[in-house]
């Protein structure tokens, strides 16, 4: 761990010293993932909050599709569509088959579900974002406002896991959306396991 701290530490700082337009942001303590992405929200002067966790590399386009649904509706959470890599090989999987939107058992466990038949005929096509009742995980988009009227996360979660249906379940599922028009990527590698995604947004046929 000491070597891994090591890059955290004045080389992170170097590295982020030659970047425009970002900030490096320290607590005193471990603050956890709730609370440090609180923290982060708090000092962001945008109109919109984007919560990536730490693990995740983007590449050029991957913001636009994001901001375009929340220029047209400012009470809406975007979250884009996951793709998996081999966490082997970094082979990158695309998702090709239809998306899939979130949701949950009896136990909050957050789970995979089919596009309901409804929502397949709402959309007249492929690139229109889908609706979904919850969100994967830390990976989304969200006017700041909006956020702070939704309450934000709950600063007393104290363990990881659920931050994600305990915020969806403020917002109606009108207003959580899954894009899939134009492309942008992210590639999100999960430690201890370990699963890795890339999260893309894809240009419909």
């Amino acid at each position: 761990m000491h070597k891994v701290s090591g890059y955290l530490k004045s080389q992170l700082a170097g590295y982020i010293s030659d970047l425009e337009r970002v900030r490096l942001i320290r607590t005193k303590k471990r603050e956890g993932l709730v609370r440090a992405a609180l923290i982060g929200a708090t000092y962001a002067t945008g109109e919109v909050l984007t919560f990536l966790d730490c693990h995740c590399e983007c590449v050029p386009g991957w913001i636009e599709p994001l901001l375009e649904r929340i220029g047209e509706n400012a009470s809406t959470i975007v979250c884009p569509v996951i793709d998996t890599i081999d966490w082997n090989t970094f082979e990158y999987y695309m998702q090709t088959d239809e998306p899939m939107i979130g949701g949950f058992d009896w136990r909050l466990t957050f789970q995979w579900h089919s596009v309901p038949e409804r929502e397949r005929k709402r959309r007249s096509s492929r690139i229109d974002p889908i609706r979904s009742p919850t969100m994967a995980g830390g990976l989304f988009a969200v006017n700041k406002n909006y956020f702070e009227y939704l309450g934000t996360y709950d600063m007393g979660m104290e363990v990881w896991g659920g931050e994600n249906l305990e915020l969806s379940f403020r917002v109606s599922s009108s207003n959580m959306l899954m894009t899939t028009k134009k492309y942008h990527t992210l590639k999100l590698v999960l430690s201890k396991g370990i699963l890795s995604f890339r999260l893309s947004c894809h240009k419909g046929a």
